[in-house]
């Protein structure tokens, strides 16, 4: 059986909530791909580069979005996430964000088609 890659995005203060998802998917027999030049602090440019190139891979499957709450924001989506939900949409991959959608992205991401899994990794 195939495995199903699964990139997770999201903004670095929920470090810690995007290692738990992938902890979670892994469980499942998700292949789980993290933005690890981030994660390290590399420079934006390098980190970014990576993290869109396995965005992209004809190996990735879905797309995840970590949207958590952030400085008081519920289902935050950062300029960076969507800038990565937008390259996967150009990519046709499935997109999905964790919670629920970020409002002033309302549009784009239902026009998108991108997923919300309502806090929930069964729905995905």
């Amino acid at each position: 059986m195939k495995k199903t890659i699964v990139v997770l995005c999201g903004s670095m203060k929920v470090k810690q909530d995007i290692i738990k998802i992938k902890e979670e998917l892994e469980k499942k027999n998700y292949e789980v791909l993290l933005p690890i030049e981030c994660m390290q602090g590399l420079p934006k440019e390098i980190a970014s580069r990576a993290h869109f190139d396995r965005i992209q891979d004809k190996k990735t499957d879905i797309v995840l979005i970590v949207n958590a709450t952030k400085n008081g924001i519920k289902n935050y989506i950062g300029p960076n996430s969507f800038a990565e939900i937008a390259f996967a949409f150009y990519f046709k991959k499935e997109i999905y964000v964790l919670n629920d959608y970020y409002e002033p992205y309302l549009d784009e991401l239902e026009g998108w088609k991108v997923k919300e899994l309502h806090g929930n990794l069964n729905n995905l």
